[in-house]
């Protein structure tokens, strides 16, 4: 009988506060706010010689480098089909129909998604996650990250990495 082990991170320090907005259909786009965003991270895989899936220590530490990569930013989907971000020397300018911003460079992160959504915000945190060497030693089969963006109300994404496990 083939066993799976979970490990399920969440900590009081895997927190980042971000301003975002988000579109909703073709033409209408939420005011700006912010979240004090909360992360959590579950993966299972088989144990490893030293009988545990994952080195809590070594996740939690990638989940504080990502989460304090967006802390006190303004978080901003580069891919998204309506929203124009254009990056200057000092500033980004955002421009959504007639609706235009402009923030300072070096508060904001411009990510590789397509809204600044929960679902969207946790799998840029997998994506990292998968970057990080914290999974390299592991045999993961999925790692899924979660999102709260207001206390209870969670986005989350799950990568399958049974067959990255595989290749190793």
């Amino acid at each position: 009988m083939k066993k799976s082990y979970t490990v399920d991170l969440e900590k009081q320090d895997l927190i980042f506060s971000a301003a975002h907005f988000i579109t909703f259909g073709d033409n209408i786009c939420e005011s700006l706010h912010g979240h004090n965003y909360r992360i959590r991270c579950v993966v299972t895989g088989e144990l490893n010689e030293h009988q545990f899936v994952v080195d809590f220590v070594a996740l939690q530490q990638a989940l504080k480098n990502i989460s304090k990569s967006l802390d006190h930013r303004m978080l901003l989907a580069r891919d998204h089909p309506t929203i124009k971000v254009q990056q200057g020397e000092a500033e980004i300018e955002v421009q959504f129909e007639d609706r235009r911003w402009v923030f300072p460079l070096d508060n904001c992160v411009v990510l590789p998604i397509g809204n600044t959504t929960a679902e969207q915000l946790a799998a840029y945190i997998g994506q990292k996650v998968i970057e990080s060497d914290c999974l390299a030693a592991a045999d993961v089969e999925t790692l899924e990250v979660f999102v709260d963006e207001n206390e209870g109300q969670w986005g989350a994404c799950k990568f399958d990495l049974s067959q990255r496990s595989a290749s190793q």
